[in-house]
């Protein structure tokens, strides 16, 4: 693997990283919201990842990731009894998202990480191509 290939491959994880966090930030944003805009409860969604071979013809050598799908959650909804909520079926039910705040602060601190080091990853493989052109001026 050649060093410009370690941007490719840091590259597309941090893009579906930036993907997972933006999933992971409307979770959060619609965890106790009891109507999205269908009018049923928000579904949590979650990103699929899925290996992505990187470089064209002959030059494959090494794989990255993408997002190959963001599905939606089917469990059901939190239900509460409030009579009085708008929302409330016949029998007195608000159902609610399905989002666990608690899962999606983990799933958003993991995303974070592994962004965090990716962008390390090809700061170093940066650092270490500017090494080897001062000494190739040398």
């Amino acid at each position: 693997m050649s060093m410009f290939q370690i941007f490719n491959v840091s590259g597309s994880a941090v893009s579906a990283q930036s993907q997972r966090l933006n999933v992971v930030a409307s979770n959060l944003a619609n965890a106790d919201t009891v109507a999205g805009p269908d009018g049923q409860a928000y579904k949590a969604r979650q990103v699929v990842f899925q290996t992505a071979l990187m470089g064209a013809g002959n030059d494959i050598g090494s794989a990255g990731v993408k997002v190959s799908e963001i599905s939606e959650d089917q469990t059901p909804g939190r239900r509460v009894h409030d009579p009085k909520h708008p929302k409330a079926d016949a029998e007195g039910y608000v159902t609610y998202s399905n989002v666990n705040s608690v899962e999606e602060m983990v799933n958003m601190i993991s995303a974070s990480r592994s962004y965090q080091n990716n962008i390390e990853v090809m700061s170093t493989a940066k650092n270490l191509l500017l090494k080897t052109l001062q000494m190739g001026q040398s």
